[in-house]
């Protein structure tokens, strides 16, 4: 496991949750749905960078 990797998946986790405190104070629907897809991005990229792949 890089660094990269390892940030990458941090702030993914971060990002979700701002999305579970996004939905708790109902904010706008639009922007939790803009940070849900930045935390899976970053959650897929962290994941995908992983060398248990090859």
């Amino acid at each position: 496991m890089n660094g990269l990797s390892t940030v990458l998946i941090v702030v993914g986790l971060f990002l979700l949750g701002g999305v579970y405190s996004f939905v708790k104070q109902q904010m706008p629907k639009g922007l939790i749905v803009l940070v849900s897809i930045g935390a899976a991005m970053c959650l897929a990229a962290g994941v995908l960078r992983l060398d248990v792949w090859s």
